[in-house]
C-alpha cells in the first residue's frame, strides 16, 4: 500500500466523520492557518515581461549606437538600428514568457470555489477559504480544493492525471475507521488539482496550502536562485576567460584603426561592435534555461527537484541505495501461493482460511485474503483475534444442517500444535524453508467440525486438520527490474538497504536481478566496524540495517569514490538523506522532515522513477555539451573574423545591425535546439563523472576547428576583395556563411532533422537568406544580393563546416552520446 502520512492537527477532525465544523470555528482556523493558497505564480505582466526583456545587454548596446549615428546626423543608420530592436526585444520577450508555461499549466487545475458543510448547511466560499477541518462537498467534473480524506461517497472515480501522468480513472475508498491511523493509503485520499469524475463525494479537508502535494510541484517549477551549481561554476570560468580574451582583443582593434587612420569614430564603432559580438552572455542563459527545463521534465517524471543542483548530480550518480519496502515492492501483502495438505484442493484451504479473516481489523494479511473473494455468507458464531501471545485468529461459523465450522490460520508452528497427533511436521518444515527462501510470509490453516449443541464462546485447542499453508509476498513493483537492468547497464550499482532478513532481502534482490540473480548480502553489522573496501564493492544487499548502519554506509561509498544517491522516508533516514549526494524522499509515505532535507522528492515512491531521472540529468548533460560546442564553434569565427578582418587595415566586417541579425539567429538555436528528451536506456558516462564540461582532447578539436572556420572567413572576404567584390558584397557571403555554417552544424551536432532541433536552425538561416536576396530589404543593412556561385561556394563550405562539428562531437566520451 501507499501511504501518505495525516497531519496531527486533522486526525481528530477526521474521527468525526461527516459532519462539518460550525462556521465560527471555520473563522477562527482561517485566522490562524492563512488562506488556502496553492502558492502558484501570479501570470507575468507585460511590465515583468519588459523589465527582464531590457536586461539583454545588447538591446542597450543597440539603443546608443543607434542614438550615436542620430547625434552625427546618419538618421538612416540611426533608424535601421532603431528598427532591428523590435525582433530581438520580440524575440528576447518570448522566450521569456516560454519559460513560464509550465508553471501556468500546473495553475490551471486548481479550483477557484468549494461548497463547504458549516453549521449543518452547504455554504459556497472561496478555495483560499478552505480551512483543515472542513468537509467539502463536490460535484462530478469539479477539482478538490485541497487535500482530503474521503468520508462520503459511493463509487468514486477520481483523474489523478495531472499528479501521476496515469490517464486511467482512479477508484477511491470512504474512510470510516476508527481510531484513525497516523497515515491512510492513497486510495482514500482526494488531491489538489485533480479532479472529481464520478459523484457526489464528500472530502474532511487535512491539509491546504503549501502542505498540500501539489504545492510541491508548483514549487518545483518556480524554483527560485540557488547556489552556483558545479557546471554553473564552469561555466562562469568559461564565461570570465572569453571576456578577458573580447577585452583585449577590442583594445588592439581600437587602438590598430586609430594609427591605420580610420578616425575615432571608426575605432570606437569598431571596438564596441567587436565587443557585444564577443560578449559570450548566451552560455550563462543557456545554462539557467537548461537547469529550468531539467527540472521541469524531473516534476513530469514525477520527481520534484528542490535544489536546482540535484538536477546536475542525478546525472553523475555511480550507486544508488534504495529502500526495499514500497519503493523496489509495492510495500503490501498480496496471497502468492497455496500448498494443500493430500486431499484437500487449494480452493478449500482459501475458503477456510477467509472464514477465520475480517475486513474490519484492517491487518494487511487479512485484506490481502479477502481481496476479489465473494463476500462470505456463513454466519459468524465467535472470533478469537489474532495476538501476539496466540499468534494464530479463530473464527467459529455456522456452516448449515446443524455443523458448525472452527477455521484457524495463523503461524504455523502454533497452528501445527493444534492439529491431530498424526501430524507429521517434518514435511512440511521443509515446505516452510523454502517458502521463507523466497521472501514469503507464510500461514497455515485448519479446521475442526463441531457439533451444534458444543459451546462457542471457548475457542477449541485441539482436534484440528492442517488444510495446508497459504503463502504472501510484497510484490516486486512494475518496471522495477527492467529500472535496475538500465541502471546497472548505464553503469551505476545498485544496492537494496532493508531491515529485513537476509533470506527474504535476497530473495527480492534475485527477484529484481541485483548481483546477475545472485546477489552478495552483507549484514549491517558488518559495517560498525572497518569494512574492507572488497566486501563493500561486492554488497549488492544490506540487510538488517539500521538509520546509522545506513548513514555509515553513505559515508563509506562517498569515501571509496562513489557518487551516492540514497532514499528514505522517515525522521530517522534524515542523517542518510542530508550525507548522501542526492538524498531521495518518499512523496506518498514520506515524513515532512525527510521531504525538506531531500534534493529529490518521488511522488509515487518507484525505483523506476529514480532511473528515469537519472536519464534526464544524463541527456541534460549532453544536451548542454552539444549546446555549448555550438556556441563556440559560432562564437570563435565570429570573434576572430570580427577582429582580424579590419585589423588587415579591410573595412569593418560587421557592423551593428549584423550582430543583432546574428544573435537572432545564435539565441533561438542555442537555446531550444538541443532539448533533446532522455529515451531508451541511460546513457553511461566516464566514472568521472561530468564535472567538466569536455575533456582537454574536446577543446583543443574545439580551438582547432574555430580556427579553421575563421581563417575561412577571413580568407574568403580577402579573396573577394582582391577580385573587386564590393564591400557589401564581400560581407554579405561572409555573413551568409556564417549563418549557413550555424544552422548545418546544429544539425550535425543533433543528428536530427526532425522537430523543433531542425525547425529552429533552418528557419533562422532561411530568414537571413532571404534578407540578403530581397535588395528592398538588403540595402537598409549595408548587404547585397549574392549569386548563384556564390551559394554554391557557401553550400559547398557548409558540409565542412558541418564536418568539423562531427569531428568535435565525436571526441566527447563515446559511451556518453550513442547509449
Amino acid at each position: 500500500m501507499s501511504l501518505r502520512p495525516i497531519p496531527d492537527n486533522a486526525r481528530a477532525d477526521l474521527a468525526r466523520g461527516g459532519s462539518g465544523l460550525a462556521v465560527g470555528d471555520a473563522a477562527t482556523r482561517l485566522a490562524a492557518q492563512g488562506p488556502n493558497d496553492i502558492l502558484v505564480a501570479p501570470a507575468a505582466s507585460w511590465k515583468e515581461t519588459l523589465g527582464d526583456t531590457l536586461r539583454d545587454p545588447m538591446i542597450w548596446f543597440l539603443a546608443g549606437v543607434s542614438v550615436l549615428f542620430a547625434v552625427i546626423g546618419d538618421y538612416a543608420e540611426a533608424t535601421v538600428l532603431a528598427l532591428a530592436l523590435v525582433p530581438l526585444m520580440g524575440m528576447d520577450a518570448w522566450l521569456h514568457r516560454r519559460t513560464q508555461a509550465s508553471t501556468q499549466g500546473l495553475a490551471s487545475r486548481l479550483a477557484t470555489q468549494a461548497v463547504v458543510i458549516r453549521s449543518g448547511a452547504a455554504h459556497l466560499v472561496s478555495a483560499q477559504d478552505v480551512v483543515v477541518g472542513d468537509v467539502v462537498e463536490v460535484q462530478a467534473g469539479e477539482p478538490f480544493p485541497a487535500d482530503g480524506i474521503l468520508v462520503e461517497g459511493a463509487g468514486v472515480q477520481v483523474d489523478e492525471s495531472a499528479m501521476t501522468g496515469e490517464s486511467w480513472p482512479v477508484r477511491k475508498v470512504v474512510f470510516s475507521g476508527s481510531p484513525v491511523p497516523p497515515a491512510l493509503d492513497m486510495t482514500h485520499w482526494c488531491l489538489a488539482g485533480t479532479r472529481l469524475l464520478t459523484g457526489p463525494a464528500r472530502v474532511r479537508i487535512v491539509a491546504t496550502g503549501r502542505e498540500t502535494l501539489y504545492a510541491d510541484i508548483v514549487r518545483s517549477a518556480l524554483l527560485g536562485p540557488h547556489a552556483l551549481t558545479p557546471l554553473q561554476q564552469s561555466a562562469g570560468r568559461l564565461v570570465a576567460v572569453m571576456l578577458r580574451g573580447a577585452i583585449a582583443l577590442c583594445l588592439l582593434l581600437a587602438a590598430v584603426r586609430l594609427v591605420q587612420g580610420h578616425g575615432l569614430l571608426d575605432a570606437f564603432l569598431s571596438a564596441v561592435t567587436l565587443a557585444v559580438a564577443a560578449i559570450p552572455e548566451e552560455f550563462p542563459v543557456v545554462m539557467a534555461m537548461f537547469l529550468g527545463v531539467g527540472v521541469y521534465r524531473l516534476a513530469r517524471r514525477k520527481a520534484l527537484v528542490r535544489r536546482a543542483v540535484a538536477v546536475e548530480n542525478i546525472g553523475r550518480l555511480t550507486c544508488i541505495c534504495s529502500d526495499k519496502t514500497g519503493t523496489l515492492t509495492e510495500g503490501r501483502l498480496a496471497l502468492a501461493h497455496v500448498v494443500p495438505a493430500s486431499g484437500h484442493p487449494q480452493v478449500d484451504v482459501l475458503a477456510v482460511a477467509r472464514l477465520a479473516a475480517r475486513a474490519e481489523s484492517g491487518d494487511p494479511l487479512d485484506l490481502a485474503l479477502l481481496e476479489g473473494a465473494p463476500v462470505a455468507s456463513l454466519r459468524r458464531l465467535a472470533a478469537f483475534p489474532f495476538t501476539e501471545d496466540r499468534r494464530r485468529e479463530t473464527c467459529i461459523v455456522d456452516a448449515g444442517d446443524g455443523l458448525l465450522v472452527a477455521a484457524v490460520k495463523g503461524a504455523p508452528e502454533t497452528v501445527f500444535g493444534l492439529c491431530d497427533g498424526g501430524l507429521d511436521p517434518g514435511p512440511w518444515r521443509a515446505q516452510l524453508e523454502s517458502l521463507a527462501e523466497g521472501g514469503h510470509k507464510v500461514i497455515a490453516v485448519a479446521r475442526r467440525d463441531l457439533n451444534a449443541g458444543e459451546d462457542v464462546t471457548r475457542e477449541p485447542t485441539g482436534g484440528y486438520t492442517l488444510l495446508g499453508l497459504i503463502a504472501f509476498e510484497d510484490p516486486v513493483r512494475e518496471g522495477v527490474r527492467e529500472a535496475v537492468a538500465r541502471c546497472q547497464a548505464g553503469g551505476i550499482r545498485v544496492i537494496m538497504v532493508t531491515g529485513d532478513h537476509p533470506l527474504t532481502a535476497r530473495a527480492v534482490a534475485r527477484d529484481i536481478g541485483l548481483g546477475g540473480g545472485d546477489p552478495h548480502v552483507l549484514l549491517a553489522d558488518a559495517i560498525d566496524g572497518p569494512v574492507s573496501a572488497a566486501a563493500l564493492a561486492q554488497a549488492d544487499v544490506v540487510a538488517r540495517a539500521t538509520p546509522s548502519q545506513k548513514l555509515k554506509l553513505v559515508q563509506a561509498l562517498r569515501a571509496a569514490g562513489e557518487s551516492v544517491a540514497v532514499t528514505g522516508d522517515g525522521v530517522n533516514d534524515v542523517p542518510a538523506i542530508k550525507a548522501a549526494d542526492v538524498g531521495i524522499a518518499m512523496g506518498e509515505r514520506g515524513t515532512q522532515s525527510a521531504r525538506e532535507v531531500a534534493s529529490i522528492v518521488l511522488l509515487d515512491d518507484n525505483f523506476r522513477t529514480i532511473a528515469d531521472a537519472v536519464a534526464e540529468g544524463r541527456q541534460l548533460f549532453v544536451n548542454l555539451q552539444l549546446a555549448f560546442i555550438y556556441l563556440l564553434l559560432v562564437h570563435i569565427p565570429l570573434v576572430l573574423s570580427a577582429a582580424l578582418v579590419p585589423l588587415l587595415d579591410n573595412p569593418i566586417l560587421y557592423l551593428p545591425v549584423h550582430v543583432v541579425i546574428l544573435e537572432l539567429v545564435i539565441h533561438p538555436t542555442a537555446l531550444l535546439a538541443f532539448q533533446q528528451a532522455a529515451t531508451g536506456g541511460l546513457r553511461p558516462i566516464p566514472r568521472e563523472g561530468p564535472s567538466h564540461f569536455f575533456p582537454f582532447h574536446t577543446w583543443l578539436r574545439v580551438a582547432g576547428s574555430g580556427l579553421v572556420l575563421s581563417a575561412m572567413l577571413v580568407a574568403a572576404f580577402e579573396i573577394l576583395s582582391a577580385q573587386g567584390a564590393g564591400e557589401a558584397e564581400a560581407r554579405s557571403v561572409v555573413l551568409a556563411m556564417l549563418v549557413v555554417w550555424s544552422a548545418a552544424m546544429a544539425l550535425a551536432l543533433n543528428r536530427s532533422t526532425r522537430g523543433i532541433s531542425a525547425v529552429i536552425p533552418i528557419v533562422s538561416a532561411a530568414l537571413v537568406v532571404l534578407l540578403v536576396q530581397m535588395p528592398v530589404l538588403s540595402g537598409y543593412v549595408h548587404l547585397a544580393a549574392l549569386g548563384a556561385l556564390d551559394w554554391a561556394a557557401i553550400a559547398v563550405s557548409s558540409l565542412l563546416a558541418a564536418g568539423l562539428a562531427v569531428f568535435t562531437r565525436a571526441s566527447l566520451h563515446a559511451r556518453t552520446l550513442h547509449a
